[in-house]
């Protein structure tokens, strides 16, 4: 079983940068693929990346592409999102999820944290 939880969301100004983390317990952290989702209210939760396991692959919602990478560490059993140039519609919570194949869709996540809150400001 894996335990996740998001740090790092907060209140930003549009164009600003943040940088969320997401900490995994469970000695088989390394195996699994990581994904970030996200959920506007009202909005159906979304594909925003995933990572391999290894860090060697990741994949973008093109609506993120060029301006979010995420990274992980598997060391510290602990995945990044950088978040640039944000824009007012990238506020939402956003969700880590590990995947025990590498997917794009919210249904092959077995686990999930709770959330962090980002809220870009126009």
């Amino acid at each position: 079983q894996v335990q996740l939880v998001e740090s790092g969301g907060g209140l930003v100004q549009a164009g600003g940068s943040l940088r969320l983390s997401c900490a995994a317990s469970g000695r088989t952290f390394s195996s699994y693929a990581m994904g970030w989702f996200r959920q506007a209210p009202g909005k159906e939760r979304e594909f925003v990346v995933a990572i391999s396991w290894s860090g060697g692959s990741t994949w973008y919602a093109d609506s993120v592409k060029g301006r979010f990478t995420m990274s992980r560490d598997n060391a510290k059993n602990t995945v990044y999102l950088q978040m640039n140039s944000l824009k007012p519609e990238d506020t939402a919570v956003y969700y880590c999820a590990s995947s025990r194949v590498k997917a794009t869709t919210r249904y092959e996540y077995d686990y999930w944290g709770q959330g962090t809150q980002v809220t870009v400001s126009s």
